[in-house]
């Protein structure tokens, strides 16, 4: 069964992703921003990541690029799921080492389907 790590300083996004991926039998760590991320990718192996950008003490960018940092994690897939909706925040995200950027609320479907690609089963 994968793990994903949803990381977002929103409880109400959280238990949202939480529910969609634990309906399709994903495993399922949580972090309020990103350095807790940081802290909790060190003891859970983490097969996705679905990243806010605008998180209180560490952001979405700041976390991705300090986790691409880690050998072990150069290659975990990253969707960053935001409110952030302008061609720059795109942009920002995929420079960072995001794999994928989706506006929030990603829809159950669309969130599917990129787990088929980007996991592994």
């Amino acid at each position: 069964m994968a793990t994903v790590m949803v990381v977002d300083d929103s409880k109400t996004v959280r238990n949202y992703h939480g529910t969609i991926l634990k309906s399709m039998g994903m495993d399922i760590v949580e972090a309020e921003n990103g350095m807790e991320a940081l802290e909790k990718s060190l003891d859970n192996e983490i097969d996705l990541y679905l990243v806010d950008v605008n998180m209180p003490i560490m952001d979405g960018y700041s976390f991705i690029q300090d986790l691409r940092k880690q050998k072990k994690q150069k290659n975990i897939p990253i969707i960053m799921v935001t409110t952030q909706a302008k061609e720059e925040d795109k942009i920002n995200a995929y420079i960072v080492g995001s794999n994928l950027f989706e506006t929030k609320p990603i829809r159950p479907e669309q969130l599917q389907a990129y787990i088929d690609i980007l996991v592994k089963s």
